[in-house]
């Protein structure tokens, strides 16, 4: 995709370090009032009326992604939404970002304008500002940190440590349309290595393919708990698959869990793909990860604002520690909860 000969390759050397900054940062717009200063001196300033939530991520070539099949502006839209869903996850608006990326020369110029050019749309989707950041060389690769800052009323943002028993466990959307998306992909970019011009058909894939390369974070979630006066008792983001940030909730909490196979959302386009690849759709919800879903705790008082909520699905509810984690399958067993989901750092990755 990089390696195209017909396009234009400006090496980044032609601009120095601080001319790339300027050339690659020149559209980014200042839009709030807590970004007193962004790019272009020795430091961001800001001033926060509210508690400040920060977070950061860093995404590496051939660990956490694949340039054969993932578009530069499609990382940089998916590495802004790694971190505001974090920031999200704590019931907190995100508003700003800084952007550091290390880069091997094999990188030109409108390679990385591409990469900006996602980073910038999803600012301005999501409403925030792009504030500061470092280019440095690489010799392996390309390599992304973001760090995201949001803001939030103390009362309002929600830990990982609240959930007690009884709490009802709620999650978004639905899950396992990432990991499937990936499946899909890694097929195709096997089939072109063999054939080259054999161009994938993905007409069937569209969802879970867009789940994988374009995630989307759950803003939009945090607005609506406050419009149906919900506050979480705990939260977390989906990014290493619903059992492990399930495990991560119960640890925390210091309580156990019943959840109902049954009640896992999944989209038809996963079942079938699951199906296709002789998979089972519970395994991949369980385990699959990078779907940026919020999975929370609520109290079982506010069960009546949310039932009718096609956002929000109940798939089980927090037990007493010593009950332990488990998944309760269509059969009606109970199953130890483990987690399996995705590790950057396994040998076997």
């Amino acid at each position: 995709m990089i390696e195209d000969k017909n396009q234009q390759r400006t090496p980044l050397s032609s601009l120095g370090e601080f001319g790339l900054i300027d050339h690659l940062t020149k559209n980014f717009k200042i839009t709030h009032d807590s970004t007193l200063k962004g790019i272009g001196d020795d430091a961001a300033v800001m001033k926060f009326d509210k508690e400040v939530v920060l977070t950061t991520d860093l995404l590496v070539e051939n660990v956490h992604f694949d340039l054969s099949y993932m578009p530069l502006k499609h990382l940089g839209y998916k590495a802004v939404m790694v971190n505001l869903s974090d920031v999200y996850a704590m019931n907190a608006m995100a508003s700003q970002i800084t952007v550091s990326i290390a880069v091997s020369n094999r990188f030109p110029l409108e390679a990385l304008e591409e990469l900006y050019a996602g980073i910038e749309t999803a600012a301005q989707i999501y409403g925030v500002d792009v504030v500061g950041g470092d280019t440095t060389s690489s010799t392996s690769g390309l390599l992304i940190s973001i760090t995201a800052l949001g803001e939030a009323k103390k009362e309002d943002i929600v830990y990982r440590s609240g959930a007690k028993p009884n709490d009802l466990l709620v999650v978004t959307g639905d899950l396992g349309g990432a990991y499937m998306g990936l499946q899909v992909l890694e097929r195709e970019k096997e089939v072109f290595k063999v054939n080259p011009n054999n161009q994938p058909d993905l007409d069937t894939y569209t969802y879970i393919v867009e789940r994988q390369l374009k995630p989307e974070a759950r803003k939009d979630i945090v607005q609506l708990l406050k419009d149906l006066e919900v506050k979480p008792t705990a939260m977390i983001d989906i990014s290493d698959g619903l059992s492990s940030e399930i495990m991560h909730l119960c640890k925390h909490s210091k309580v156990g869990c019943d959840l109902y196979e049954n009640k896992i959302p999944l989209d038809p386009q996963v079942i079938s793909t699951c199906e296709e690849f002789n998979i089972d759709s519970t395994t991949i919800a369980l385990n699959g990860g990078e779907d940026y879903e919020l999975l929370m705790t609520i109290s079982q008082d506010d069960y009546p604002k949310i039932k009718a909520n096609p956002n929000l699905t109940v798939i089980g509810y927090m037990t007493e520690e010593n009950a332990g984690m488990h998944l309760v399958t269509r059969a009606e067993e109970k199953i130890p909860l483990k987690a399996q989901g995705w590790n950057s750092l396994s040998e076997s990755e």
